[in-house]
């Protein structure tokens, strides 16, 4: 009974077994991170499906609407909303500024600017659908869809609506652009997929608790700032949610001028607020460490999925 004692599991080398388990361990682990790489690749192709030739030629149509106005048109890169729920706050999530010259805008209210911009384009742009938000214009074509910010240009200012739509804010619109493109090339060019992966969990999150996209730019730059693991989608997203745990305590300072913090919407260091978020981003870091630990590619997903 029992020969074969060279076969399976049965042999006389204990340590023959143990590499055996160690190396069928390990092709399982490979094909986890195989399969999870394969599946954040495919949620950016689903959150970056949007039409760029489009965008860009349509772009060059509105700057010629307004041209007589027009001083300047910046281009924000890694704007366009993925979020879940689609929202703008400031500099984030819009496909541009629109710079207008012209300083007697500056004088009214952010949203007459709003409708001032809104109304060219309505006459610029018959075929389209023109409709403005809290602090945007969404314009609609059938091939794309545009954001613009209005920002009006002053003796050398440059200001664009606060938060709640209602007031000015000075800000330095190149400044946003520059420091998370330069953060977004030290770290294999991944800083920025991984921003809008993090959006889109941070859109499943009950509504109260979700913090804007500029909030979370402003995180990712300075969590991946000092960050020295490896450069792949999967563990900089459980090292944002990690750190941003930590990190969302404390109020963050705003590169742009647009206001004392990007984030004084939930309140003082330490705030009831923040804590409630912390937890919240902490419980995420804990399912993405799960979703490791068991090489569970479902759970991953799951985070996704609302």
């Amino acid at each position: 009974m029992g020969g074969g004692g060279s076969g399976g599991y049965f042999t006389n080398d204990p340590n023959k077994a143990k590499r055996e388990l160690a190396a069928r361990g390990a092709t399982r682990s490979a094909e986890y991170e195989t399969r999870s790489a394969e599946t954040l690749v495919n949620l950016l192709g689903q959150l970056n499906n949007r039409n760029v030739d489009a965008i860009s030629r349509h772009l060059d149509d509105i700057k010629r609407i307004v041209e007589d106005e027009l001083e300047d048109v910046v281009t924000l890169q890694f704007g366009g909303s993925v979020a879940k729920h689609t929202y703008v706050d400031g500099l984030s999530d819009v496909d541009c500024l629109v710079l207008l010259d012209k300083c007697e805008l500056a004088e009214r209210s952010p949203t007459e600017a709003k409708k001032y911009l809104a109304e060219r384009l309505r006459a610029g742009l018959p075929d389209a659908q023109v409709s403005e938000g809290t602090l945007a214009v969404t314009v609609r074509f059938n091939d794309a869809e545009v954001q613009l910010l209005p920002a009006i240009s002053c003796e050398g200012a440059v200001q664009i609506a606060d938060s709640n739509g209602k007031d000015w804010s000075r800000i330095r619109p190149r400044e946003f652009s520059r420091v998370l493109t330069e953060i977004n090339e030290s770290k294999g060019r991944k800083v920025v997929p991984v921003i809008k992966l993090a959006k889109a969990i941070i859109g499943n999150m009950p509504d109260q608790l979700q913090i804007s996209g500029y909030h979370t730019e402003s995180l990712a730059v300075k969590i991946f700032r000092a960050y020295e693991g490896p450069e792949t989608h999967k563990p900089m997203l459980r090292a944002f949610f990690e750190r941003a745990a930590v990190e969302v305590r404390t109020p963050i300072k705003d590169r742009t001028g647009q206001s004392v913090h990007v984030d004084d919407y939930l309140g003082r260091e330490g705030s009831l607020e923040r804590r409630i978020v912390s937890n919240y981003f902490a419980r995420i870091a804990r399912r993405l460490a799960l979703a490791d630990q068991t090489e569970s590619v479902d759970q991953l997903t799951a985070l996704f999925e609302g």
